[in-house]
């Protein structure tokens, strides 16, 4: 297994832009996301459905950055919640540069024994949740002229994996919707792209995947270890950057993954 690198430095990729990010509660990818566009000089407002995990994480970058970012509680699966979190954003801070729509459900079940309530629970948070929260921020980005969104896909949106027939719909979902929400995007200075992790190891991994599969999942990475979750976030800091200015409509995949 190769080492896990050092964490690099913050560059100043983001200075002043306000960046929301989703689903940015607990130790996983949308935490790490918001904490990297902090340490890149971003003002951040974060969002969850889960109060109190929420405020702990406001409280955690407020203790290390200084400033206490705005936190706005958001189910994404309510559209009026949705609206509320960008409307409070844009209240506090003006504008909005960057969207991370980082939400998503996953599970692990046969299609056979599948029913359709979680078949519907996991693509309502997942793809419309990410649609409603995309399609919001649009609407603010075309009035100011500009903005970036990056939606968060995963390698099971192009790859099959037993026991995720709901969540890789999901994932592929986001990806079509990335590519044609880019598209009528452009005209209006607005970019849209995605990250496609493969695997992140934190702590809610376990209650959608068992140690078992995770150690399989992790046998198939050239390194022989899962992503750390920074490692996806600095890709999510590239993408919300100038220096991919040139990006809009790509799925980016963020894996070391063989077949």
């Amino acid at each position: 297994m190769s080492p896990t690198p050092t964490p690099v430095p913050g560059h100043g990729l983001l200075a002043g832009k306000v960046v929301v990010v989703t689903a940015a509660a607990g130790t996983g990818i949308g935490f790490a996301t918001a904490e990297r566009c902090a340490e890149e000089g971003a003002v951040v407002v974060v969002s969850d459905a889960h109060e109190r995990r929420l405020s702990e994480a406001a409280d955690r970058l407020g203790d290390r950055f200084g400033t206490r970012p705005l936190a706005v509680a958001c189910n994404v699966t309510v559209e009026e919640e949705v609206q509320a979190l960008y409307r409070a954003a844009v209240a506090e801070h003006g504008r909005l540069d960057v969207a991370v729509n980082n939400a998503g459900l996953g599970g692990t079940v046969s299609l056979v024994e599948m029913t359709d309530d979680q078949w519907q629970a996991v693509l309502e948070v997942t793809l419309t949740g990410t649609m409603r929260c995309t399609r919001a921020a649009l609407r603010i980005m075309y009035d100011q002229g500009q903005g970036v969104v990056v939606n968060n896909a995963s390698v099971l949106g192009w790859r099959a994996q037993a026991g995720q027939a709901h969540y890789a719909a999901a994932k592929a979902g986001v990806m079509a919707l990335t590519r044609c929400a880019a598209a009528e995007a452009a005209s209006k200075g607005v970019r849209v792209n995605a990250v496609s992790p493969s695997l992140a190891l934190h702590p809610f991994l376990n209650r959608a995947i068992s140690d078992e599969e995770l150690e399989k999942l992790r046998q198939r990475e050239l390194f022989g270890r899962s992503a750390e979750t920074w490692e996806v976030a600095n890709v999510v800091v590239f993408l919300a950057s100038d220096y991919s200015s040139y990006m809009s409509g790509e799925v980016v995949s963020v894996s070391s993954q063989h077949p």
